[in-house]
């Protein structure tokens, strides 16, 4: 690996690691980052996700204000994510190369599509405000459902575990924010574990990446609490329908 290489993946660390714990859209950042730098789609995908643990790391780190209060719910919930991580791992693993590759355009222009359309954040904390109620066994569903999707490739969970938060709980952006890096934390360590155990990671780009995700992860939750981040959700959102095209063109062509 070139020093610039090097380089460019701790960038796009610290820019997906902002992202991500601004907007649960690390992936839409580092996972193309990594197929520039040479990588095949699955050994990229692991590589990323293991990456991810540090922006977890940072992100929850840098939370604990917010997370003052939620560690009863958060246990239980963490079962559910736990379990989905599970899941996602095995279906990655058992998931043969070629059809991850023409899987993951829809993957990314699924994700970019619920971003595009979903409102923002602020609203769907008051509308759930309005109508809480979703402290039950259906959370820990959703959580399952999406902890699942993190394990496997995970590009906008993050995005679709907020939003169900904040529907489900009527919290604040900045608690639900809090509540959504700590359970795709645990959704992405114990896929990170399966994958290092299990999986052909590239080691020498996972760590300028994990480094900047974790740089990023810190600085993310400070961020939350300024500002909207609406308008960065959509340029992502944006730029990986695009991503999206160009995969499948190098996936069907």
């Amino acid at each position: 690996m070139t020093l610039t290489t090097w380089l460019l993946l701790l960038l796009a660390g610290v820019g997906g690691g902002l992202a991500g714990s601004i907007a649960g859209l690390a992936s839409l950042v580092s996972y193309p980052a990594l197929l520039a730098a040479g990588l095949p789609p699955v050994v990229a995908n692991v590589t990323n996700t293991v990456a991810l643990v540090f922006n977890g790391v940072g992100s929850v780190s840098a939370s604990r204000p917010e997370l003052v209060g939620q560690g009863r719910r958060l246990a239980r919930l963490s079962v559910a994510a736990l379990l989905g991580g599970v899941t996602g791992t095995v279906l990655l693993l058992i998931t043969p190369a070629g059809g991850f590759e023409r899987i993951v355009p829809f993957l990314i222009a699924g994700a970019s599509v619920a971003i595009l359309v979903q409102p923002p954040a602020r609203e769907l904390a008051a509308e759930g405000a309005r109508h809480p109620g979703g402290s039950g066994r259906w959370l820990a569903l959703g959580v399952y459902a999406i902890a699942i999707y993190g394990g496997y490739f995970g590009a906008a969970a993050g995005v679709l575990m907020l939003a169900m938060f904040l529907l489900a709980t009527g919290t604040t952006v900045a608690r639900g924010n809090a509540a959504k890096n700590v359970l795709l934390f645990v959704a992405n360590l114990v896929a990170a574990v399966g994958f290092a155990l299990f999986a052909d990671v590239a080691w020498a780009a996972m760590l300028p990446l994990a480094i900047g995700f974790f740089v990023g992860g810190r600085i993310g939750p400070s961020v939350v609490r300024r500002v909207d981040g609406t308008w960065l959700r959509r340029v992502i959102a944006l730029l990986g329908l695009g991503l999206a095209v160009k995969l499948g063109f190098d996936a069907f062509g």
